[in-house]
């Protein structure tokens, strides 16, 4: 029987002795640190989720969306999606190594590719590797690294290294009817591979980047072809408010995000209705994960005016990963 990581998790969980009780069916976020933010979540779903609070919500208006990469699942030193990405540029440079004189893969093999930060060279090297076949060819090639893929410094696969406190908060709130949804700047069919297994959010609530499609018949079938072409614009900073406009159709009351690019989905949410609960992960646990501030900085100053939550790692996060099953 295959389990998911969010099962093991789960599993692992209710085998524990070790849980505080913070209501009739117990801790509802064991990897969580005791102490103030703890309370907070809890207190506000609580809240949201009992038809004698003033605070109520119905449960077709409970949605909480998540970012992604460095807010569910750790990020450095490279994200997954990059990774794969400069794998298989790597290996059409092994097929071909002819292409080691041109861009971007040039700059991949003497290590200056993304030193500045240059969303163009970005966006090339993902129309490189992720157009030109069909959709189902793929999701089979995005599996596969998927499963053999290893962090390069944590040696674990990268779908093991989902937070084991984001895994608990997100099954707390599906178990309380909310609808959770990732709204990431990552691409949507790289992150639909894993997100049912990893978080247990299916493939229909993923909001994210991706290229163009056409469908087409192809030996009498109909398929879709990956297009070199983006959907403008990419889903990070504002145009996440737009996309979870589009494709939810009503305002969340729960945002989580760790990074400049997830500022106005932060704001967004904690605009938008009278109780509201937005959080933005800080990564300042360099013993256990890594500790940085980069790309989080104008975030952190909002979140000091005390619009938004700050969960600290190394303060509120009690275990960062989950055992490796």
């Amino acid at each position: 029987m295959r389990l998911s990581l969010l099962s093991l998790l789960l599993l692992s969980s209710c085998l524990s002795t070790s849980s505080t009780s913070l209501s009739g069916n117990g801790d509802p976020l064991p990897s969580w640190a005791d102490g103030g933010l703890k309370e907070t979540i809890v207190d506000f779903v609580e809240g949201a989720t009992d038809p004698e609070s003033v605070h109520f919500v119905p449960p077709e208006e409970r949605i909480a969306v998540f970012d992604n990469d460095g807010t569910l699942i750790c990020e450095k030193p490279v994200y997954s999606q990059l990774a794969f990405m400069i794998d298989r540029a790597m290996g059409y440079v092994e097929d071909d190594p002819t292409l080691g004189d041109q861009e971007p893969y040039r700059s991949l093999m003497d290590g200056t590719f993304g030193r500045t930060n240059d969303i163009d060279a970005f966006i090339e090297l993902a129309m490189k590797t992720h157009t030109g076949m069909l959709d189902e060819e793929f999701v089979a090639i995005a599996e596969a690294w998927l499963a053999s893929a290893r962090h390069p410094e944590l040696g674990r696969p990268y779908t093991e290294l989902a937070y084991a406190p984001m895994l608990e908060l997100v099954s707390f709130l599906q178990e309380e009817d909310f609808q959770v949804w990732i709204c990431t700047g990552g691409g949507l069919d790289f992150v639909r591979c894993y997100a049912k297994d990893v978080y247990g959010i299916g493939p229909e609530n993923v909001i994210g980047s991706s290229t163009q499609k056409a469908y087409r018949e192809i030996d009498g079938r109909g398929e879709f072809m990956r297009l070199a072409e983006l959907v403008n614009p990419l889903n990070d900073g504002p145009a996440k408010p737009v996309n979870i406009n589009r494709y939810i159709g009503r305002s969340p009351i729960i945002a989580v995000g760790n990074s400049d690019g997830d500022l106005e989905m932060l704001q967004y949410v904690a605009q938008r209705h009278a109780r509201t609960l937005t959080l933005l992960l800080h990564h300042d646990d360099g013993e256990r994960e890594f500790a940085y501030d980069a790309g989080i900085e104008r975030a952190l100053i909002v979140a000091a005016e005390g619009e938004i939550e700050v969960i600290s790692m190394s303060r509120d996060f009690g275990t960062v990963f989950a055992p490796a099953p």
